[in-house]
């Protein structure tokens, strides 16, 4: 009986240390993530391939853009959330084309694919050494997670071991309805970027 009783606190004993080792150590994911590479809008954040700055965050109801010389007017349930980054490629040509904003809930909204018919200022984005470009990051987020959100941007859709930007974006005034305070109503994404020839 006491035999018994020796093994059974031995084996609890066993399964308390190896729950305690599973809570405390990496996940394999964690290991062979994205290494984070952080900053804020303004800020200039440098990865291994290429640098990226946000310059601009607008809000928008509706987008106004051209679709073979049509005028093309594209809602969403929520807010359309426009990024306006500059990139730079560090030693070699690289193509930036994964981003991604997630919320403050921890909600994640990938870079909307209903904008593929338009060729150029969208990702995926091409960048050469000595040559930066400009780019819209479009997003259709819920009004309630714009603000304190995070955008995450790599060159590669699995970034293992790799660095990823992660721009912050602070606290968003809302308004009464929900929206964030400056959402217009029609953003027209056909006028070049600034700066940048169409």
């Amino acid at each position: 009986m006491m035999r018994k009783l020796a093994n059974l606190i031995l084996l609890l004993v066993a399964v308390a240390f190896c729950y305690g080792l599973q809570i405390s150590k990496p996940h394999y994911g964690d290991l062979i993530g994205p290494i984070p590479v952080r900053g804020k809008v303004g800020d200039t954040i440098v990865g291994r391939s290429f640098e990226v700055r946000a310059e601009k965050l607008e809000f928008a109801r509706k987008l106004e853009t051209d679709r073979f010389g049509e005028t093309k007017v594209l809602t969403t349930g929520g807010v359309w959330a426009v990024v306006t980054v500059a990139f730079a490629a560090r030693a070699e040509s690289t193509s930036v084309a994964v981003a991604s904003w997630r919320g403050p809930t921890g909600l994640t909204y990938d870079h909307t694919e209903r904008l593929s018919f338009v060729n150029n200022g969208f990702l995926p984005v091409t960048v050469d050494p000595g040559l930066p470009r400009k780019a819209r990051l479009v997003f259709e987020v819920s009004p309630a997670e714009a603000g304190n959100a995070t955008v995450l941007i790599s060159n590669k859709l699995l970034a293992a071991l790799d660095s990823q930007a992660e721009i912050s974006i602070g606290p968003v005034a809302v308004l009464s309805d929900g929206f964030p305070v400056g959402t217009v109503d029609t953003l027209d994404l056909s006028q070049p970027i600034d700066g940048q020839p169409k």
